[in-house]
């Protein structure tokens, strides 16, 4: 569900024409609804209120300041996976007691910030990720709140590179490793182990793996308990899909909460939720103007001005996303099948292949839909193309929040030094 309707023929956002933000604005563009936003928040709070849980917003997902702000007022808590991500959350506010970090690489200095800072935990991937925490915990005269991370060995159906808790996989620890650091948590005096976290994967579409996830972690909660560990917290993590395609039926919040609720309830543990694409996935859209239309022999190629670089999940994953005309035609009368691409100098600069559209015409404005989570977030100023601007609208109104960059912004960072050619 989102925010995304035609009115008289024309996309809008809420209630804002979408064509008058990218007239103004210029594309490439993402436009972001507020409103679905926090409906799809406000949905998983509601399904899961029989154990009111902490629900932080994955900011890897979309970490616009607006974006975050307007989750955060509505109040939701934060999962930052970077010192970057951290920083971000703290300038729109959020309180460090809603705020989780994980990351299989923290650095010295991330440590150092989320202990300064005082996050509510910090997830711990390894045995020599707890033993650096404790030394840096000591140093700083700090006791940090510790969750492990557990690899629970579950496949999930989803593409590769986003499946996180499967054998053989960078993230967490597997069972055996987290009871030993249970077992011998009087080693660390500067750390409480408050919680264990699970994240198994992203754009999960079934109940199943979460049950089996959660089903294994349950035996080390057990354990716990056992050894004088005083748990408080299991972070179940992300990774619920939503609808790219219209003959996908992916879980809705309430399905997956009936799922999974009566384990959350046995283990009486205060449960954090990250869901990241759930919220913000559907809540953006990527608009692109068509440059040129190109004939061959083979096939008909739709060129607009959007590129790999502002949108990298088609080149990526192959992900699939719908694409839409803003203005729509009142009574199609012609399609064409196209493949849909970008002007980066990569063959896999593609949105689309092979796919049916209503007849576009150059100048026409498209509309790549469920953009709102992993587009900005991931883009990239390869072929020295500047990043797109980013808007979001609310009710009748719309906001710049990321002005467009300009191609000084390229060179910014660069230097040349003289002494190079002395």
């Amino acid at each position: 569900m989102h925010h995304f309707k035609y009115r008289h023929n024309q996309l809008c956002c809420e209630g804002v024409s979408v064509q008058a933000i990218a007239e103004a604005a210029g594309t490439p563009v993402y436009i972001y609804s507020a409103q679905t936003l926090l409906d799809h928040y406000t949905r998983l709070v509601h399904a899961f209120r029989s154990i009111a849980p902490l629900v932080c917003f994955s900011v890897k997902a979309n970490s616009n300041l607006a974006v975050l702000r307007t989750l955060v007022n509505a109040g939701a808590g934060l999962d930052v996976v970077s010192g970057g991500e951290l920083y971000k959350a703290l300038r729109v506010g959020c309180d460090p007691q809603r705020i989780v970090f994980a990351s299989v690489g923290k650095t010295e200095h991330e440590i150092r910030e989320a202990l300064r800072v005082g996050v509510l935990l910090i997830n711990i991937e390894s045995a020599a990720e707890l033993a650096e925490v404790e030394r840096l915990a000591a140093q700083l005269g700090k006791r940090a709140a510790v969750a492990l991370r557990i690899n629970p060995g579950v496949e999930v159906e989803t593409h590769h590179f986003i499946m996180t808790g499967a054998h053989g996989h960078k993230f967490g620890m597997d069972p055996d490793t987290a009871e030993a650091l249970l077992r011998d948590h009087a080693r660390f005096p500067h750390l409480d182990i408050k919680g264990l976290h699970l994240h198994i994967g992203s754009q999960i579409t079934e109940a199943k793996p979460f049950v089996e996830a959660i089903t294994r972690v349950s035996l080390l909660v057990e354990q716990a308990v056992q050894l004088g560990v005083g748990l408080e917290y299991l972070d179940i993590g992300g990774g619920l899909g939503i609808v790219y395609r219209e003959e996908e039926k992916p879980q809705t919040a309430k399905e997956f909460a009936q799922a999974v609720l009566p384990l959350l309830k046995q283990m009486q543990l205060k449960v954090i939720l990250e869901p990241g694409r759930f919220i913000a996935g559907s809540a953006g859209v990527l608009i692109t103007r068509v440059l040129y239309l190109k004939e061959t022999a083979q096939k008909t190629f739709v060129v607009v001005d959007a590129g790999m670089n502002d949108f990298i999940r088609p080149a990526l994953y192959g992900a699939y996303h719908d694409i839409q005309p803003v203005v729509a035609d009142a009574a199609p009368q012609q399609e064409m099948v196209a493949d849909v691409v970008g002007p980066v100098c990569e063959t896999g600069d593609t949105f689309a292949k092979d796919r049916k559209l209503p007849v576009v015409n150059t100048g026409a404005l498209l509309a790549i839909m469920g953009a709102g989570a992993y587009g900005f977030t991931m883009a990239s100023q390869y072929n020295s193309r500047p990043k797109p601007a980013e808007v979001m609208v609310r009710g009748e109104k719309y906001f710049v929040v990321r002005r467009r960059e300009k191609l000084q912004d390229l060179i910014r960072q660069e230097v040349i030094p003289q002494e190079l050619w002395q």
